[in-house]
């Protein structure tokens, strides 16, 4: 483009006439639309009033002070480059959706998430949380343990948190273990720290007392209530550790570091420091590896005896008891940023989520004909940051950079033929750097041959590959889907779309607060640019741990989220129950007041919780007269 401001000008005159004669055209009431040339791109009046604005703005500036890579745009450049520029676009404001949505709700009443006994149970004319959970501490331990997602399945941690460890270093990687008896995060510094979930708290954020690294001396940036298990110094990579994985049996741990070896040790105290390479580059040579690349994402197998990894476009499975390489494909057109197993049992069935947009689906049994992918999941319109799997072998969900997360159904995936015949075009925003910009407003909320099944939307997948995680198969049936969020938050989502929590890492309070006690009605808000890069959700207790990077002073906050019921509503439970007492002394023998039943309608309901209408509550009630 020229640089001269009336040059576009008379290209949008221009258009401008065209755009006229089109209107004439159209039928009173419809929007007037023009086709620009270039594929998939139409412009409305709106956009061409957007941009006449923006050249009258151009006119105003002195020429010589523009951006010398703005001066040199190509001649060429495509309409949906000036129409979304590259620093000056307004952050978009997704669509949050606020009703179930039709597909969710029939997901939730499926049984393949969890049991529905549970979701029934939440009618108001059932017993509530606090009596479940008491009957169940009365029942044998077998029992007890059969009952917990009876008694926890909407128990959804609902505080803005406290306080459990900072460190001086960005976080990349933050989790509990399977059985959540300890929290591992992983660090830009390629340092490991293994926190113990099983003994009692410190009274006071310090530095771990009497721990050695495995380098053998201590790192002291790190200050936290959580006795540390173990420190591992990791072998340094490039830029940091980007991802790490625990082994079904959680006794090692491997790491990725944006190069073409993974490296594996153990997480035991008592264990060796011993860093085991996993090299999936071919076979060595007098002068290196013949070929170099960086790995992002990794992951164990479910019986702990193989490796899958992806990066640069690649995945590859590795052989841990033959101590080789057995699976490389050429998988995507750009970087794999995450890569998973489908499930937890046959180990057959790769997932792989890369900037290209595309999920893509990979059946071992079938490599050995073709490198094809069996499926394709299409539905992102920019670069996918993370990928997780439900472990059914059957439902997926996905970050991407288009600020949705999606859940997919496995039987619903495009085959590559459909690929095939879409995997060139973009639907995505003209030089978009999530790392840099906000997003701004989308040609498409959705790729056309979207197959998602669910969409989510609310967070902001901005700066770095956020991640999202279904919550706990064991208490909550994985109902919840949950993100960490460039705006500072966490994002917890009902499987039917609505948005059911949302907590703000920026009202955090400090480690001397005690997690049993109200929150305060009024916390000092302090907006330091606060990043949530990862989210765990604890096994077996409505617990939420969040990693969040800080603008000021730097490094990551790690805050301990639960679940208060009576407390966080500033109710004692000795009110409770006289209140509880008066209203059914004041109620006719046999059926509710209409205030006790909204009454317990709120006490019962949760954030998440099965919602029934009232005319469902009211029909279990019948009038002997009658």
């Amino acid at each position: 483009m020229s640089n001269n401001p009336e040059s576009p000008r008379s290209a949008l005159e221009t258009l401008l006439a065209a755009f006229l004669a089109r209107r004439a055209e159209a039928g009173e009431g419809e929007e007037a639309t023009l086709a620009t040339g270039t594929e998939g791109v139409q412009i409305t009046l709106s956009d061409l009033r957007q941009y006449l604005a923006a050249t009258q703005m151009l006119a105003s500036q002195d020429p010589n002070s523009l951006d010398e890579n703005e001066s040199e745009d190509d001649e060429d450049e495509e309409i949906s480059d000036w129409y979304y520029p590259r620093q000056t676009a307004r952050p978009w404001t997704p669509p949050v959706t606020e009703e179930p949505q039709d597909e969710g709700v029939r997901l939730l009443n499926s049984g393949n998430y969890g049991y529905i006994g549970p979701k029934r149970r939440a009618k108001s004319n059932y017993s509530n949380t606090t009596k479940a959970i008491l009957n169940a501490a009365t029942k044998s331990p077998s029992s007890a343990s059969a009952y917990r997602e009876e008694t926890q399945t909407n128990l959804v941690p609902n505080t803005n948190g406290s306080t459990v460890a900072s460190y001086d270093h960005n976080i990349y990687t933050a989790q509990f273990s399977d059985d959540s008896s300890f929290y591992y995060t992983c660090a830009q510094d390629f340092r490991l720290h293994i926190f113990d979930m099983t003994k009692p708290p410190y009274a006071k954020m310090q530095p771990p007392p009497n721990v050695e690294s495995t380098s053998g001396r201590f790192h002291s940036n790190l200050r936290t209530t959580m006795p540390l298990r173990k420190e591992i110094t990791g072998v340094a990579g490039n830029w940091t550790i980007t991802d790490a994985n625990l082994s079904p049996d959680n006794t090692r741990i491997i790491y990725s570091s944006i190069m073409s070896t993974v490296y594996m040790t153990s997480t035991s105290p008592d264990g060796s420091s011993q860093q085991i390479p996993i090299s999936f580059a071919e076979s060595r040579t007098p002068w290196g590896y013949t070929d170099q690349f960086g790995i992002w994402s990794c992951r164990f197998s479910a019986d702990g005896n193989e490796v899958v990894a992806g990066g640069d476009g690649k995945i590859f499975v590795y052989d841990l008891l033959a101590n080789k390489r057995t699976v490389k494909i050429s998988a995507h057109d750009d970087d794999v940023n995450s890569c998973c197993w489908a499930d937890t049992e046959s180990g057959n069935v790769l997932i792989s989520a890369s900037d290209d947009t595309f999920l893509k689906v990979w059946d071992r049994r079938s490599l050995g004909a073709s490198q094809t992918p069996s499926g394709v999941l299409i539905g992102h319109t920019e670069g996918i940051t993370y990928v997780s799997a439900k472990g059914d072998g059957r439902y997926v969900i996905s970050n991407g950079k288009d600020q949705a997360l999606r859940l997919w159904d496995l039987r619903m995936m495009r085959s590559n033929s459909e690929y095939e015949a879409v995997k060139n075009q973009h639907y995505g925003v003209a030089r978009y750097d999530y790392r840099r910009m906000a997003y701004p407003a989308p040609r498409y909320t959705a790729h056309p041959k979207d197959c998602s099944v669910m969409t989510y939307r609310g967070h902001s997948v901005l700066r770095t590959l956020i991640r999202c995680h279904f919550s706990p198969a064991e208490t909550t049936g994985s109902q919840y889907l949950y993100s960490g969020s460039a705006d500072g938050r966490v994002h917890i989502w009902s499987l039917d779309g609505r948005i059911v929590q949302v907590l703000d890492r920026a009202k955090t309070l400090p480690s001397t607060f005690k997690p049993y006690e109200c929150e305060p009605e009024e916390t000092n808000v302090s907006r330091t640019g606060n990043c949530v890069r990862d989210v765990s959700w604890h096994s077996q207790e409505p617990v939420i741990m969040s990693a969040a990077w800080t603008a000021r002073p730097g490094g990551t906050i790690i805050a301990r989220h639960e679940w208060k019921g009576l407390s966080k509503m500033h109710w004692k439970l000795e009110d409770w129950v006289e209140k509880e007492r008066q209203e059914a002394s004041e109620s006719p023998i046999g059926r509710p007041t209409p205030n006790q039943l909204s009454a317990r309608r709120r006490s019962q309901h949760v954030p998440g919780s099965y919602i029934v209408s009232d005319d469902e509550d009211d029909s279990d009630w019948v009038d002997e007269d009658e």
